[in-house]
This record gives C-alpha cells, structure tokens and sequence, in this order.
C-alpha cells in the first residue's frame, strides 16, 4: 500500500478489524519512511462492475458515490449510520451476485429506492425526485400518495416506474 504522504510502498499494518458488519476489514498503517499513520479498508469484490448509463456511456461502479447518494438523501434524517452501512452493503452484494457484470443505472436506482422505502419516506422521495427527474410538484403529490395509499393498505409499494395498476 502506497504511503498517502510520501508515496513510499513500504508500508507496515499496525492493527487490523473487522468492520461494517464484517464486509471489510480496517487496517491502520504505518509509514516507516515518513511516520505517517493513515487507516485502509479492504471489501471483498466478487466481480469488476461496470454501470450502462442512461446515455449508453459506461464507467466502472464506484460503492463510494452510491453511499454518497443514499446519504444526501438521508442527509438531516434520523437515521443511524451503520443501517445506511447495511443498505449499501446489501445493494453492492446484490449486484455482485446478480450475475451480470454490467448494470444499467436504473437497476441500481430501484434497488436504492427499495432500500430508501424501508429506512426513511423522506429520503425516498428526496431520491425519487432526482432519480425519477420530477418535473413539477404534481409529481411529489403523486408519489406522496401512492406513499399514503401503500401504507393505509398495509401493502409494498409497487415500483414507481410502473403504472399503479400493473
């Protein structure tokens, strides 16, 4: 592992744990060049992951920007980090062992709102504004009540891409 601060590839691990529920270990080193100490993780990556954008274009997953995204959604939200830690988890190892290697972004958009579903309404519907592209407030008001109507009768949420009825 390249030393951060002087860019030396001699560095030693000092201490090593598991972490986020056991999906990575979190090692501290150090640099016996420089002394700088700095902390890495290492995740378990069944396959190399390539997102198909909407424009066709394709870029290499980054697990980063997925929790950066479930994370503005949940910015200021009651809701504890090692359950955001889960979800992503949960979505990478979905996609992981779902068998393709390439994976169009609206798959990844409805796992994500699935997963937003069950943490916090609020963060759904930030999301799904963005992922979604609402145009208009009539737009919240409709998936606001899909929201009310679901709940009132205790039933899962149909996926928002399709017609209520389907």
């Amino acid at each position: 592992m390249r030393c951060p601060y002087c860019g030396s590839l001699d560095t030693q691990v000092k201490d090593s744990r598991p972490a986020e529920d056991s999906a990575a270990i979190r090692r501290r080193r150090v640099c016996p060049d420089c002394g700088g100490r700095f902390t890495t993780f290492e995740r378990v990556q069944l396959r190399e992951l390539t997102v198909i954008k909407r424009s066709g274009r394709r870029v290499p997953f980054d697990r980063d920007k997925l929790q950066r995204s479930i994370e503005v959604a949940l910015r200021k939200r009651p809701v504890e980090a090692d359950r955001v830690e889960r979800l992503v988890n949960g979505i990478v190892r979905q996609l992981e062992s779902g068998g393709e290697s390439e994976v169009p972004t609206e798959a990844i958009g409805e796992l994500v709102m699935d997963g937003l579903r069950g943490l916090d309404d609020v963060a759904y519907v930030r999301y799904a504004s963005v992922y979604l592209t609402f145009r208009k407030a009539e737009d919240f008001q409709a998936l606001i009540a899909r929201l009310a109507d679901d709940e009132s009768a205790g039933r899962p949420e149909p996926s928002p891409t399709l017609p209520a009825d389907a």
